[in-house]
């Protein structure tokens, strides 16, 4: 598949009409119960169709024709590839760019050495006195943000967890109040090497990760082999009532790779179009937090993007070139980079057939 990254048409959506709200977000998104809105993300008898508004129809399909055209175009995307890498940040910017993330007390909580956040686009933990490390804010995770619309996701990049900051990252979960977690990879690999620390529980129970209690309320298992997880989150000492948690995990991506179809990918996308975006930023991860992360962010983002009626949304590149500036490395191969394009072609296929036949 090839793409160009000009989007011809792009201009017949203007950021006034965006603001004036031509294109409405489905109304299932404007749900205000935490914990309706979530269930309703994780029932596997929803078959996750969105009812599109006339405009929505029209910007799908409009996106559609044009992608089609753009892949028909002898190596775009490996060129576009080839550019994006070109132009990543390296040497002297990236280290001018991640001192926090390598100061002595940081270094350890670091998956890999060279996938650290920005310091200007980190998460920045609230100050905790009791905390082993009393004093630090940091966790290698990184906002992932487009400000041109409100209705559009915000998502947090980050690693998968290492044993000794899985409370970190439930503290960053209830900090910012995040409704659902994407999990991109399997605790241990096929090469038995370990991908990501064990801080959720898988089953049924709860667990303790320092001064955090979570309990999974609910296992489900989707056709498409993804699992949810219904998690209730909280401070063991507080008497704030549990925060619910969307869990969702599809290990079947694999690293530096791409699945063999679209299908669980873009089930996770429909299970986000529930949620709106007003709940708090969607946590996704892989195990550094920059390849299968970065690609499912950029094929939910473009998707989001186009039903707000922005054609612009189909050149990729200007996207992932914009993620890489918040957190390095954001799709890591020509696989995955192709891999997005052909996710957003088929969810698109699926949003205007669907809407064609009812």
């Amino acid at each position: 598949m090839a793409c160009s990254r000009s989007s011809p048409r792009a201009a017949t959506t203007t950021a006034a009409s965006r603001n004036n709200n031509a294109i409405s977000i489905p109304g299932a998104l404007k749900l205000t119960d935490r914990d309706a809105i979530l269930m309703q993300a994780s029932d596997l008898n929803n078959d996750l169709r969105v009812a599109l508004t006339p405009a929505q129809l029209n910007a799908c399909s409009e996106s559609l024709n044009i992608l089609k055209k753009m892949c028909n175009i002898h190596n775009k995307t490996s060129k576009e590839f080839e550019m994006l890498q070109m132009r990543r940040a390296k040497g002297s910017e990236f280290m001018r760019r991640t001192s926090v993330a390598r100061q002595n007390g940081n270094i350890y909580k670091n998956r890999y050495p060279d996938v650290i956040p920005f310091d200007d686009t980190r998460v920045v933990l609230n100050y905790n006195k009791r905390s082993p490390c009393a004093g630090s804010d940091y966790i290698n995770a990184s906002y992932i943000v487009n400000p041109s619309s409100e209705n559009l996701p915000k998502f947090i990049a980050t690693q998968g967890p290492l044993p000794e900051t899985s409370e970190d990252f439930w503290q960053m979960i209830i900090q910012h109040r995040c409704p659902v977690i994407v999990m991109l990879t399997r605790l241990i690999d096929n090469y038995k090497t370990l991908k990501c620390a064990d801080y959720f529980p898988a089953e049924e129970e709860s667990r303790i990760f320092g001064r955090i209690s979570v309990t999974n309320k609910s296992l489900k298992i989707s056709q498409n082999s993804i699992a949810l997880r219904f998690l209730e989150v909280k401070y063991i000492e507080s008497e704030e009532p549990p925060l619910s948690v969307l869990h969702l995990q599809y290990p079947d991506w694999p690293d530096h790779g791409v699945p063999n179809t679209t299908e669980s990918v873009r089930e996770l996308v429909k299970r986000l179009y529930l949620v709106p975006p007003s709940l708090g930023p969607f946590v996704v991860h892989c195990s550094a937090g920059i390849g299968r992360t970065g690609a499912f962010c950029t094929i939910s983002h473009t998707i989001h993007r186009i039903l707000e009626g922005d054609v612009s949304a189909l050149d990729l590149s200007t996207t992932i070139r914009q993620f890489r500036n918040q957190r390095i490395g954001m799709v890591q191969t020509q696989d995955q980079y192709i891999f997005c394009y052909a996710a957003v072609v088929h969810e698109l296929e699926d949003l205007v057939s669907h809407q064609n036949k009812s």
